[in-house]
């Protein structure tokens, strides 16, 4: 018989996959193994093991979990309840305030890596414009250590948690400064060698469905203008300043923003303009060279 108090894990598990279906998270499983997981101490494949084993959830666990589960079919973000969102070989810090890296930008930031790896340069340079949570800088810094990487944040609200990832890390090739992204680090004018950038891009118009985003990811982060645009202008001619000829700018956007994205930075002189496709064959990036 289990201790008094406590239950089988995977009846928990199980109703807390119901309620969070029922709520219309789109990953029920996932985030019910994950929540088991935070409270338990345990990765969702120690979760998983724990089933196999029939585990059960002690009292006190069980308490700390409910509030866990209600928050989440509240459809508050997971990351903000664990405090913590994965980002390639990272685990970073997260919350209100800053923009909850996306698995997608996984592969946005390795077309910087590539373009890193392949420049002759004992150290090339990558600027981060917009950095928030810092997983974007910080995924370049630790991948490609021969790289001087600067993390520029101009948000008052997402730059404490770019600090607090970034001391987390502790990247010794990683800077970073709080500045106004249209004239951020002029000293690295016509010297970088990347300049990349998961910029607001949201149409002002246009709110996204999901709770989880238009509810708790910081405006700031989201929404571009009334084309979803207007960031992404300041952002060409400011990496159009700081890269040296033959550089590459990267740019995240929406699936629907290729074409007017490639004649804005056509008109701001850019050569090479691509486009890049994500695992559901969506255009989620472009490149362009100085």
């Amino acid at each position: 018989m289990p201790p008094h108090g406590a239950r089988e894990l995977r009846a928990v598990r199980d109703e807390t996959v119901a309620r969070l279906a029922a709520a219309g998270v789109p990953d029920p499983e996932v985030d019910a193994e994950l929540l088991i997981g935070h409270v338990l101490g345990l990765s969702r494949g120690g979760v998983q093991a724990q089933l196999v084993m029939g585990a059960e959830l002690g009292e006190a666990d069980a308490a700390a979990l409910e509030p866990l589960v209600a928050r989440r079919a509240a459809r508050e973000p997971l990351q903000h309840l664990t405090g913590r969102a994965a980002f390639r070989s990272l685990e970073l810090a997260v919350g209100p305030g800053v923009f909850v890296p996306r698995p997608e930008t996984e592969q946005v930031v390795q077309l910087a890596i590539d373009a890193l790896r392949a420049t002759a340069e004992p150290e090339p340079i990558a600027v981060d414009l917009g950095s928030g949570s810092g997983a974007i800088a910080l995924a370049m810094a630790t991948e490609v250590p021969h790289a001087r990487v600067w993390a520029v944040e101009n948000s008052p609200e997402a730059f404490p948690w770019t600090r607090r990832n970034v001391e987390e890390v502790d990247a010794p090739n990683l800077e970073l400064v709080f500045d106004d992204l249209a004239n951020a680090l002029p000293a690295l004018d016509g010297r970088a060698a990347v300049v990349i950038s998961n910029p607001p891009y949201v149409p002002a118009g246009e709110v996204p469905a999901d709770p989880e985003v238009h509810l708790h990811d910081p405006e700031a982060a989201l929404y571009g203008g009334v084309d979803g645009l207007d960031v992404i202008r300041v952002i060409s001619h400011r990496a159009a300043g700081l890269l040296h000829p033959g550089g590459m700018l990267v740019l995240e956007h929406a699936e629907t923003q290729s074409a007017p994205i490639a004649a804005l930075l056509a008109a701001d002189g850019w050569r090479a303009i691509a486009h890049h496709r994500d695992f559901t064959m969506r255009d989620r990036a472009t490149t362009a060279v100085r």
